[in-house]
């Protein structure tokens, strides 16, 4: 069950626009094919198949193995032209030429693993479905058709947020978005937040339900996609897949072998949202002063050894979990990594070994419509890497053998599947047993040109024999090179020269102080001559020309194989799910060795006990101020007070991060942690104008607020900080005060940062605003008033005032300007601020009102043996005693006053 839930939780602007208007004639009429043409991808593995794009073999747009998204082959560039599409810079890659879209690095680090590889399609429908929008992405690097369909309130913002995690190279969309020079709601916000991405449209009869299913029932290998019953009447994303699945053909000019592929729909109630700007503000997967540091939530957390453990960690804090029973399982895990230190360090060593297996499999499951040399090349490549994987699986078992949490047991088990020494069986009939996966181009080379048996082709091992022979050769010649002209040669390779000449000059004379003829194409790097010889080169074209006939006969050989490896394809998918989640568990457990981090609880409350950020503690390498948070259903709105630079936005931030890391089944940082599932987090952070839209603080602001109030839920967490700071004194009082009231309907935790003091007053309305603010100690000397900031959060508001002007006392302002600044703010302040109190009635009804919500709580969540749970409710009968002793003597003195 463990790993059944983790499983169906796995993913895990004016735009660059192309269109594709197959109505039109000439060679753009061939980017689909026809309504009745039979699809190719009922056709068997690895069969020879001519482009299905065009009627004649002529007219096929071949596409080059190396293209890219939006730059598409010979035939379409007069095209290009006319739409003046900015075509995006092929990127060859020898190495995996079936993925071949251009990858752009963005997010935290400029790692491989958050290169952007996506394509997603999206569909709205029209009439009375107006509203509701399918999408359906495919990752180049992951061989997952990820379905989703959005219907609900805030479905324009779901599907915003989910195009900025997914981080998309190309959106497709249908060409009826934009009719008459106007576009769709749904279009206009796609184009306004995704300025940066290819949007491709494509005419609407390939968006088609009927087919997407079809082609979903076609691809998807059944044992891992249980999607069937879910989209049955999913109308748009299943409209989505069709016209992607469809494109991807095109583009890359390959197709998914039959039965291989995973597919899964991903609703929008099973992950916590979080919207672009909250990830931004709260720095997520990117640190907004610099992209390239770590110093984010991601940067903190991030010790995995693999690129599809980090893909997970991104994902999972992107989208935190909202299941408690799935997190609870992830707890657990953790808990057993803590407690087995040799079940910790043997699974590190073990995990660190795996390549990314989502990439392997993508491109292994990839048929070609081309077979070129380095397609053939790639296979074999791709080949020796399953083989190198499958091998770490004993390994790994064996050090899941005694595991006992439900998420190690389940994985222990999969990895019991015989399955996996069945495939490895196959493949080692074909490939040598002692060729390996090994870094460097020469080695590799070497390792892919005896992969394949001997014995098994005779041409093959004649082909291979001849290669041998050459490359003595071309040792020999260097040899012969060096004695003929007394120096040091030595025989060098790269993957784009070949084999060429070295020498190293010091202690070495050249004879007639200068470098044979014989020597051609000649650099230098510091005291290092590489060059070759004419001979040299054309030993080199005989070499190049046997390694083809060897890349072609073993790729031959190795398709063969392949049809056995997709009939079991399921079991490398489970592998692949279980590296990536075992690999981000181990993540968050080293997190919680470098920082005293502890398991959280979910209950009904957010109840902190010293927590502290978890990025500021990262970046100052020590345990930064600590501060206790208590937010409930009785206490749920909490207004913050307190001067510049006393750390209001740290503390927001960090109940923030606290709350997605518990979501995530991380351990957080603090002595206690209780949280409530957020179904939503929102953050309304920063005072910055928006250029490109000519907006101002004030309009960006109130933009963020107005999208809060729409998609709020009452098990929402809101944090606002610093509202209403663009426009006028009286204005943002108004509009923070109406603001507030508004949210003071919903059940949602807030918090709420401000320097309106007079907010601080709906204390004395409502019986779940608390107030609190952040201390500060004076201290004097040399005839002079400093403040000090200590960090630390209190009850009640704040009795600063004028704290602008004390920052200003830091600055170059001259000191007559300070002082003729604190006379006037004090004038202003003895009008404004007369001392006002709650009378009897309200603290009383405020008192009963917290003590019923307590007690409620305790009923839900209290785990309390008999005799605890007995002294707990005297003490809340003290505290609510105490509270109407403290009322009742305050109205006496002010009734006397």
């Amino acid at each position: 069950m463990a790993a059944t839930s983790e499983n169906s939780l796995s993913a895990a602007s004016n735009a660059n626009i192309t269109h594709f208007n197959v109505k039109s004639t000439g060679p753009s009429s061939s980017f689909l094919s026809s309504e009745g043409q039979s699809t190719p991808y009922l056709l068997g593995p690895y069969a020879k198949r001519s482009c299905p794009l065009s009627t004649s073999e002529a007219d096929t747009p071949q596409t080059d193995a190396n293209n890219t998204s939006g730059q598409l082959n010979n035939s379409f560039r007069s095209f290009n032209r006319i739409s003046r599409t900015p075509r995006l810079k092929r990127t060859p890659r020898a190495s995996t030429p079936q993925t071949d879209h251009t990858t752009v690095t963005t997010g935290s680090s400029a790692t491989s693993t958050n290169a952007v590889s996506v394509i997603v399609a999206v569909v709205e429908g029209r009439g009375l479905a107006r509203g509701e929008i399918g999408m359906a992405s495919l990752n180049l690097k992951c061989p997952e058709l990820i379905l989703s369909q959005f219907a609900d309130t805030g479905t324009y913002a779901k599907v915003v947020t989910k195009l900025h995690i997914l981080m998309p190279l190309e959106i497709l969309m249908p060409d009826t978005v934009s009719e008459k020079g106007k576009g769709t709601k749904l279009y206009n916000l796609i184009t306004e937040n995704f300025q940066n991405v290819t949007l491709t449209t494509v005419q609407r009869k390939y968006f088609n339900e009927r087919k997407g299913f079809e082609y979903i029932q076609q691809l998807s290998a059944p044992e891992i996609s249980t999607v069937f019953m879910e989209v049955q009447t999913k109308y748009y994303c299943l409209a989505a897949s069709a016209a992607l699945l469809k494109y991807f053909e095109f583009v890359q000019n390959s197709i998914y072998a039959p039965r291989s592929l995973k597919v899964s729909f991903q609703g929008s109630d099973q992950t916590a949202m979080i919207d672009s700007a909250s990830a931004s503000n709260l720095e997520l997967v990117v640190n907004n002063r610099d992209h390239r540091s770590n110093h984010c939530l991601l940067g903190v957390l991030n010790y995995t050894k693999t690129p599809g453990g980090e893909r997970r960690l991104r994902s999972n804090i992107l989208e935190p979990l909202v299941d408690v029973d799935t997190i609870n399982i992830r707890l657990d895990t953790l808990q057993e990594f803590l407690e087995d230190e040799e079940l910790f360090f043997g699974l590190k060593n073990a995990i660190s070994h795996f390549l990314d297996i989502d990439q392997l499999l993508s491109v292994l499951i990839q048929i070609p419509k081309q077979e070129t040399v380095q397609v053939a090349e790639a296979k074999i490549t791709h080949v020796i890497q399953l083989k190198h994987t499958l091998e770490l699986v004993p390994p790994l078992r064996a050090v899941l053998k005694n595991c006992k949490t439900a998420l190690l047991t389940a994985y222990s088990a999969m990895l019991e599947d015989n399955r996996f020494e069945l495939i490895l069986e196959q493949v080692k009939t074909v490939i040598n047993d002692d060729v390996n996966y090994m870094n460097g181009s020469l080695n590799m080379r070497t390792q892919k040109c005896y992969a394949v048996r001997p014995n098994i082709n005779e041409f093959l091992d004649i082909a291979r024999r001849a290669y041998t022979e050459i490359v003595d050769d071309i040792a020999g010649l260097v040899d012969q090179v060096g004695e003929k002209y007394s120096l040091p040669l030595r025989t060098s390779f790269s993957t784009a020269r070949g084999f060429y000449i070295q020498m190293r000059l010091e202690g070495v004379a050249l004879p007639g102080g200068q470098m044979p003829t014989e020597f051609i194409k000649v650099t230098k790097y510091k005291s290092n001559y590489s060059f070759t010889t004419a001979d040299l080169i054309r030993m080199n074209d005989r070499c190049d020309e046997a390694l083809r006939e060897i890349y072609h006969m073993s790729y031959v050989v190795v398709c063969k194989l392949l049809t056995v490896v997709t009939d079991h394809i399921h079991c490398l998918y489970k592998l692949s799910d279980a590296v990536s989640m075992l690999d981000m568990l181990l993540s968050l457990a080293n997190a919680c060795t470098v920082s005293k981090y502890v398991r959280p609880e979910f209950t009904d409350t957010l109840a902190i006990k010293h927590g502290r950020h978890p990025i500021l503690e990262h970046i100052a390498g020590q345990q930064p101020v600590s501060n206790n948070s208590y937010i409930s259903e009785g206490s749920n709105f909490i207004i913050l007070t307190g001067p510049n630079m006393s750390g209001k936005s740290t503390y927001l931030k960090q109940v923030a991060l606290c709350q997605i890391m518990a979501q995530l089944g991380s351990f957080v940082p603090a002595e206690y942690a209780s949280f409530r599932i957020a179904d939503q987090i929102f953050t309304r952070i920063g005072v910055d104008d928006d250029l490109e839209t000519n907006s101002s603080t004030f309009m960006v602001e109130m933009k963020e607020v107005a999208y809060i109030i729409h998609n709020v839920s009452h098990r929402s967490l809101i944090i606002i900080d610093e509202l209403g700071r663009g426009t006028s004194a009286e204005e943002g009082v108004g509009i923070c005060h109406a603001i507030c009231e508004f949210l003071l309907n919903m059940k949602a935790f807030t918090l709420f940062a401000t320097h309106f003091l007079e907010l601080c007053q709906l204390q004395t309305l409502y019986p779940n605003v608390e107030n609190q603010h952040m201390q500060v100690q004076h201290t004097h000397a040399e005839g002079s008033e400093r403040v000090l900031y200590t960090y630390l959060l209190s009850r009640g508001q704040s009795e600063e005032r004028n704290y602008g002007i004390r920052a200003a006392e830091m600055t170059a302002l001259p000191r007559t300007i300070i002082q003729q600044a604190k006379a006037i703010a004090a004038k202003v302040n003895q009008k404004l601020w007369a001392k006002q109190h709650s009378d009897l009635d309200t603290v009383r009804q405020r008192a009963v009102y917290q003590l019923a919500t307590r007690l409620i709580q305790t009923a839900r969540n209290s785990q309390l043996d008999p005799d605890s749970l007995r002294l707990y409710v005297q003490g809340l009968k003290k505290q609510y005693e105490d509270e109407l002793q403290i009322a009742s003597e305050t109205a006496v003195i002010y009734t006397e006053e």
